[in-house]
């Protein structure tokens, strides 16, 4: 584990971020964190856990909001020239590891509105823990409007019990994207991804269950 500091933006200053590179690693994935918790919460730290058990590297990094102690979160305009700054700095850190991006939640959701203005730099398809499609039991699908606009592989990984995500309206959203997009649910996880054990069908770890998920598509994905 190497922690390190990076541009945000002119504006907002550096940020911290973590990165996790496993021995025999192939990718690199650079992951935002959600809007109630930073790069260090339990639910990143176990995502980053599971994916160096799948010889996936992790590049967490904080948005300015969360690396100086506000409340609210950053405009969209902020993070996602964060998102873009982590990406490059990631690059620049680990440049022969194909780069992957996404996050949780909001961090996944400015990665790919970042993607759907301009493309990424070198990133290879896009990895979307939680999305949020819409504010807690509001079911709504206009956030995923600009998704129709990204061109790269994308993966989401959301729970059946997700009240950010009502699945009646995002399955037809995922549908429409076609050939770029997969959806994999896993169930009885909610947005921060706790389960049912008893009445969940498998015994397997959920975060090991995403890492497992993230390493077959990155195969058949071709990311």
């Amino acid at each position: 584990m190497k922690e390190l500091r990076f541009l945000a933006t002119p504006e907002k200053g550096e940020v911290s971020a973590i990165l996790i590179k496993p021995e025999g690693a192939t990718h690199l994935l650079v992951l935002g964190h959600g809007a109630g918790a930073d790069m260090r919460s339990k639910a990143m730290q176990s995502i980053a856990d599971a994916l160096a058990e799948q010889q996936i590297a992790t590049f967490r990094y904080n948005f300015p909001f969360k690396e100086n102690h506000r409340g609210g979160v950053d405009s969209p305009k902020v993070a996602t020239a964060t998102v873009r700054s982590a990406v490059a700095a990631a690059r620049k850190l680990e440049p022969k590891l194909d780069i992957l991006a996404g996050g949780h939640s909001f961090g996944g959701r400015m990665t790919t509105t970042a993607q759907s203005q301009e493309p990424l730099d070198g990133v290879k398809g896009l990895v979307l823990f939680s999305f949020p499609l819409h504010a807690p039991n509001r079911p709504d699908d206009k956030r995923a409007a600009h998704l129709a606009e990204i061109k790269i592989p994308m993966l989401f990984l959301s729970g059946t019990r997700d009240v950010l995500n009502d699945l009646e309206l995002f399955r037809p959203v995922i549908q429409k994207l076609g050939s770029h997009a997969t959806l994999h649910l896993l169930d009885t996880a909610d947005h921060s991804y706790k389960v049912l054990k008893k009445t969940r069908a498998s015994d397997e770890d959920v975060f090991a269950e995403m890492a497992r998920v993230t390493r077959e598509w990155i195969g058949s994905a071709k990311a």
